[in-house]
C-alpha cells in the first residue's frame, strides 16, 4: 500500500521507475515528486494513522467503552480552536517576529488546546471518578463547547482566514515535513512502547475493576497515565497534520473483529491497520479527482460515521 501510494498521484511514477528514483535514479523530476513530495506525505500518513489509532485503542480499553477515541472526547475539536485562535489573532503573520518557533505557532496553539481538552477529561478521572459512560458525554460536551468557540472566531474573521482554518480543520497529511514526520513517529513509538509494557494491566482490567485490583493492578493511576499518554500521542498528531476523525475509532475495532482484544496483539496490529487506512485514504484522495486533492479527512469521516452509528447500535456484541 506504501508503494502504491507513492506511486500514483496527479502525476504517476511507474513501478520501475519509483524503485529508481528511491535509489537516486530516474528523471531529476521523478527524483522530486518521490522523494520531496510522496514519501513524507506516505511516511506521515503511516505515523499519523498509527498515533490516532494507537490512541484509539487505549482510550478504548481504560475507559472500557467502545466509544472511545479522540474525536468522540472533544480533544480533535480542542485543538481545531486552537488552530483558529493562531489563524485570527495573525500569529501565523507574525511569525518572523518569534524566532525558530514561529513558523510552528499554530501548531503549537493546536497543541495547547487539545491538551486543555485533556486535562478537563483527567480531572474528572482523577477528582470525581466519572464513569466511562461520563467520559464520554463530557467528550461530547467538550468538542462541543469548542466547535461553537471556533464557529463564534470565524463569524468575525476575514475571508481569507475562514478559508484557513477550514482548511485545518480538513485533515492534511501533506502538510507535514521530514522533521515533523520523524518527531511524530518518535512520539507515536514512544507511546505504542508505553501501552505494551501496560498490556497484561490491561487484559486484567477487561475483566473488571474488582477482578484487577484484587491481582494488584492499580486500576485509578493506570487509567489516568493511559488517558494522558494517549491525549498526547493524539495531539502531537493532529497538532501537525489537523483533524482526521474516526481513525481512532475504525481501526480498532477492526482489528478487534478479526483478532480479539489481547492488548499484547490489539495494539501493534491496530497501529498497522491505522497507518494502512490512513495511506489508503490519502491515496483514494491525491486520484478520485485528479490533479484536485480532497482532504483526507473528508474520506475518513465517510468511513467513521457509519461505523460510529453502527457501535451505537450494536457494538457490544463482540467488545
Amino acid at each position: 500500500m506504501s508503494l502504491i501510494g507513492i506511486a500514483i498521484g496527479s502525476v504517476d511514477v511507474p513501478l520501475g521507475d519509483l524503485v529508481a528514483a528511491l535509489f537516486g535514479g530516474g528523471t531529476a523530476t521523478q527524483r522530486t515528486i518521490v522523494w520531496n513530495l510522496r514519501v513524507p506525505r506516505v511516511l506521515g500518513a503511516i505515523v499519523a494513522g498509527a498515533g490516532l489509532a494507537v490512541a484509539g485503542a487505549a482510550m478504548q480499553t481504560v475507559l472500557r467503552n467502545p466509544l472511545g477515541a479522540p474525536y468522540t472526547l472533544g480533544i480533535s475539536q480542542a485543538a481545531a480552536f486552537g488552530a483558529a485562535v493562531a489563524v485570527v489573532f495573525g500569529f501565523g503573520s507574525a511569525a518572523a517576529e518569534f524566532g525558530s518557533i514561529g513558523p510552528y505557532l499554530t501548531t503549537i496553539a493546536a497543541f495547547l488546546a487539545a491538551m486543555v481538552s485533556t486535562v478537563l477529561i483527567l480531572l474528572l478521572v482523577t477528582y470525581r471518578q466519572a464513569t466511562p459512560e461520563t467520559l464520554i458525554l463530557t467528550g461530547v460536551a467538550v468538542g462541543s463547547l469548542f466547535t461553537a468557540g471556533m464557529t463564534l472566531l470565524q463569524y468575525f474573521a476575514s475571508d481569507t482566514e475562514v478559508a484557513a482554518i477550514v482548511y485545518w480543520t480538513f485533515g492534511d497529511v501533506g502538510r507535514a515535513g521530514w522533521p515533523h514526520v520523524a518527531f511524530m513517529g518518535l512520539v507515536v513509538l514512544a507511546g505504542l512502547a508505553y501501552f505494551l509494557s501496560n498490556a497484561w494491566s490491561y487484559d486484567v482490567m477487561d475483566a473488571g475493576t474488582a477482578t484487577a485490583k484484587s491481582l494488584g493492578v492499580p486500576v485509578e493511576s493506570l487509567r489516568i497515565r493511559g488517558m494522558a499518554v494517549a491525549s498526547l500521542l493524539t495531539a502531537i498528531v493532529i497538532s501537525f497534520v489537523g483533524i482526521i476523525g474516526f481513525v481512532g475509532l475504525v481501526a480498532p475495532h477492526i482489528v478487534r473483529l478479526l483478532i480479539g482484544g489481547t492488548e499484547r496483539h490489539l495494539l501493534p496490529i491496530t497501529a498497522v491497520v491505522g497507518g494502512g487506512l490512513l495511506v489508503a485514504a490519502d491515496t483514494l484522495a491525491r486520484t478520485v479527482l485528479a490533479p484536485i486533492v480532497l482532504p483526507v479527512g473528508i474520506l475518513t469521516s465517510f468511513l467513521g460515521a457509519p461505523l460510529f452509528i453502527y457501535l451505537v447500535i450494536n457494538g457490544r456484541e463482540y467488545w
